[in-house]
């Protein structure tokens, strides 16, 4: 590989939103340019948590509003390569392979799984959800990823990966690189609630693809200080989740310093502090709009770019598979045994 590999992606369960943004879309935006980029569409992981057959049935449309999103978000279509996880059952079969190489124990002190299970409300842990990572590490090394771009929650995953790779190639041979991790500037974004990360499930969330009168909506929604209870009271910054929001998309710095300045003060109220940051979420998103707007107008591109880049990928996959099976010598077992067979039938013949 003469440029370095990138492999990042979401699992298709609908519209993404500002907390994606945050949390991985907008490196995945810098770094695409820079590497050689994968981006999965991770509907086996989705099945962890999500797996009655209206989950499986909205996977098409969603993986098409997942890919929408991320092209509308700033990546080149042209230098990116979409793929379709289920659509590549070697990758199951790398999964297979990988998950002797790490104890139940390491997997169960990733924090974010018990984190995931209480969200899907599951009461116990589902044996798929407790290989998330090591199907993770399936999907960065399949392709030999070399960096992986991740929201904070899933960087301990990554480090599974790290682990996993270091001991294959330790035990049969340098196969795999070894991927570095790329944590996102803004780690999470709490929800609109204020109480909680950003998550459509919990519906405080804000999409990519949201228009000007929903964005509003949601803003003028937001929690804000509780204590405040007039615009004369000197009201707190920190921990305020309307000015988190300022920090992050507000690209007037002044207007957010100023704002900060006289909310401290008790010189302006919440309603104007939000409008403004309506008015600023307004104007980070019509770029993105506008870019949807050109996708949409071309029907089937967003598909016929599923397919070509599942098609690329399997391809990749199955090279990678091949090594990693001549590596550990599962290839030679079964040429063995046929060579036996095929001599003992020789005989057989002869002797009649």
């Amino acid at each position: 590989m003469s440029v370095a590999r990138m492999l990042t992606g979401d699992r298709p369960t609908g519209r993404l939103h500002l907390g994606h943004y945050v949390g991985s879309i907008a490196n995945r935006v810098r770094l695409h340019q820079r590497y050689e980029s994968f981006f999965i569409i991770a509907d086996l992981h989705m099945l962890t948590t999500r797996n009655t057959r209206e989950d499986i049935a909205a996977v098409s449309r969603n993986a098409r509003e997942m890919v929408t999103d991320v092209l509308a978000a700033g990546v080149d279509p042209a230098r990116a390569t979409f793929y379709l996880q289920s659509a590549i059952p070697e990758v199951g079969d790398l999964n297979t392979l990988l998950q002797n190489l790490v104890t139940v124990p390491r997997l169960e002190r990733v924090p974010s799984l018990k984190d995931m299970a209480r969200a899907a409300g599951k009461e116990e842990m589902p044996y798929g959800l407790l290989g998330y990572p090591v199907l993770q590490a399936a999907d960065i090394l399949c392709v030999k990823g070399q960096v992986v771009p991740v929201g904070k929650d899933n960087a301990a995953h990554v480090e599974v990966t790290r682990e996993i790779a270091r001991r294959f190639n330790h035990l049969y041979g340098e196969v795999f690189p070894v991927p570095e991790t790329i944590v996102a500037e803004t780690p999470s974004l709490v929800g609109t609630d204020g109480q909680r990360k950003m998550s459509k499930s919990l519906g405080n969330a804000i999409s990519l693809s949201a228009d000007a009168a929903t964005v509003r909506r949601a803003v003028m929604g937001m929690y804000t200080d509780p204590n405040r209870v007039r615009a004369d009271v000197p009201g707190t910054v920190e921990g305020n989740p309307v000015f988190a929001y300022h920090d992050v998309f507000n690209a007037d710095r002044a207007q957010v310093a100023d704002l900060k300045e006289r909310y401290r003060a008790g010189r302006v109220g919440d309603v104007e502090v939000k409008e403004q940051l309506a008015e600023a979420l307004n104007r980070f998103l019509d770029p993105i709009r506008e870019r949807r707007a050109r996708i949409e107008a071309e029907p089937g591109l967003v598909d016929q770019l599923i397919v070509d880049g599942t098609e690329r990928t399997r391809a990749e996959v199955r090279r990678t598979l091949a090594e990693v099976r001549r590596a550990m010598g599962l290839t030679g077992a079964y040429q063995q045994v046929r060579r036996r067979a095929e001599r003992a039938r020789r005989a057989a013949g002869a002797r009649t």
